[in-house]
């Protein structure tokens, strides 16, 4: 379970300093862009805020649905950033972008000088989180002073 939630994967300095940009760069528009701006429009956001429309979470409520999605861009994108747990955070995050991208902006166009509401950022914000969740954090972060182990690259 360890090797799970804290193997950093490549341990190589070129490549940890790679994810280590990757990792801050994305935890951090995340957490500012997105995260706390919810969090500050709480009260108005969780009125009409958009709820799934696939079971199981069609049956949360627009607050629930909001305090997840700050979860998901405020402790995830700040778990990012430390290099903590790095690969659930991604995980979580881009579960939340997928859900952002290709169910609430269905409508939307899919780039954004096609209008408002487009799947671009929910996409560019996923990308990422793909990539920090199939390779981890690097040996730069929490995650690599976890777990001591010599991993092998491949």
């Amino acid at each position: 379970m360890k090797t799970f939630f804290f193997d950093c994967g490549p341990r190589d300095a070129t490549t940890s300093l790679g994810l280590f940009i990757l990792r801050v760069g994305t935890g951090l528009l995340m957490f500012f862009g997105h995260g706390l701006s919810k969090i500050q429009g709480f009260a108005e956001k969780s009125k009409g805020f958009k709820v799934p429309d696939f079971f199981p979470l069609n049956y949360m409520s627009p607050p629930v649905s909001l305090s997840a999605t700050i979860f998901a861009e405020v402790a995830c994108a700040a778990l990012l950033v430390l290099g903590f747990a790095t690969r659930p955070a991604a995980f979580v995050l881009a579960f939340t972008m997928t859900v952002a991208a290709f169910n609430v902006h269905a409508a939307g166009p899919l780039f954004m000088s096609g209008g408002a509401g487009a799947k671009e950022p929910a996409i560019l914000f996923l990308l990422p989180c793909l990539a920090l969740l199939l390779s981890g954090a690097g040996s730069l972060s929490i995650d690599g002073l976890i777990l001591k182990e010599r991993r092998r690259n491949w």
